[in-house]
């Protein structure tokens, strides 16, 4: 099943930037199930694919067999149409979705686990919460925002963690979130699962590194779109399997042309953080700018993400 239709049952103002909505089948039967951490792909006419996470803070068995997909958005100050178009969207309005897919997993086991959610970036965290909560798994949740009028789901993360969940607002605090301090003081065993504004996740990726984490302690995910750098320019991709050439201009990514060009690369996230559409270089020396190559995958320069890297070279070779 790769798309199917749903009705938005519930659509109810949370702050004044952030809507949440309920979607479910026009006859009630029972969605696809899904795991913390996973995601849905809504298609908006004229907008395109928008990924919103899923949230479930009540049980974690209801997300088994759901009759509805409970999701938030909030209004982008800088929307290309999508935030835009959902919080136009009232009960009883109509949408195609994508099933769920998960790229940000909650890892088994027994062990502590410490949950960051910045803004909006709360949705895939309440989940695990409920995930860790469920299974008595000892856990921390930090939820961080510019201001606290804009912190949607308070309630529902102080049920979730006992009242023990720090708060930060930076208008009240006068500062930015600490996460440099956080990440110090996490114990060496405890991994970090972080959602929220893109330099936060990228501070976080400095600061792991910095660190010497091992690979794979810090989890996190992306929902921002690539954006055009001042200085790209255009480049040639040459398919290894059909030799043809695609031009690759400044503001669209290689992953863009090929689709429109009816080619049917593997992907999913678009934003350089799930590793699906990772593609082998045969000749030429890519410009990456995901976030999951190891440095040593970097400078051997023999895999990319044609989601969002782009080229140092004149011409790609690619093996597709």
């Amino acid at each position: 099943m790769d798309q199917f239709e749903v009705v938005v049952s519930k659509a109810e103002r949370l702050t004044p930037r952030i809507r949440e909505f309920v979607l479910a089948r026009g006859n009630g039967a029972p969605m696809p199930g899904w795991a913390p951490g996973a995601h849905i792909d809504v298609h908006l006419p004229d907008v395109g694919r928008r990924s919103y996470s899923l949230i479930e803070t009540l049980s974690p068995r209801a997300v088994e067999h759901p009759t509805g997909y409970r999701i938030a958005v909030l209004q982008e100050s800088r929307s290309r149409g999508g935030s835009t178009y959902m919080h136009g969207l009232k009960a009883g309005d109509r949408l195609t979705i994508s099933p769920p897919a998960n790229n940000f997993p909650l890892g088994a086991g027994a062990g502590e686990v410490a949950l960051v959610a910045g803004g909006i970036g709360i949705t895939p965290l309440l989940t695990m919460a409920c995930e860790l909560s469920a299974a008595k798994r000892p856990f921390s949740f930090h939820y961080a925002g510019r201001s606290r009028s804009e912190l949607a789901f308070l309630g529902e993360v102080e049920r979730l963690t006992g009242a023990n969940a720090t708060i930060h607002s930076d208008d009240e605090a006068g500062r930015f979130f600490d996460l440099e301090g956080l990440m110090t003081r996490l114990a060496p065993d405890v991994p970090l699962y972080l959602c929220g504004p893109l330099p936060m996740i990228e501070s976080a990726i400095a600061l792991a590194k910095r660190m010497n984490w091992p690979l794979g302690r810090l989890h996190f995910e992306i929902f921002t779109a690539p954006e055009e750098k001042s200085g790209d320019t255009s480049f040639e991709v040459e398919l290894k399997s059909s030799g043809r050439v695609y031009e690759i201009p400044a503001g669209k990514t290689i992953l863009d042309v090929l689709l429109e060009a009816g080619e049917d690369p593997i992907h999913d996230c678009k934003r350089g953080d799930c590793g699906i559409c990772q593609t082998g270089v045969v000749e030429g020396i890519p410009d990456h700018r995901d976030y999951i190559l190891s440095e040593s995958e970097r400078a051997s320069n023999k895999v990319m993400q044609i989601c969002i890297s782009r080229a140092k070279t004149r011409r790609l070779v690619l093996d597709l």
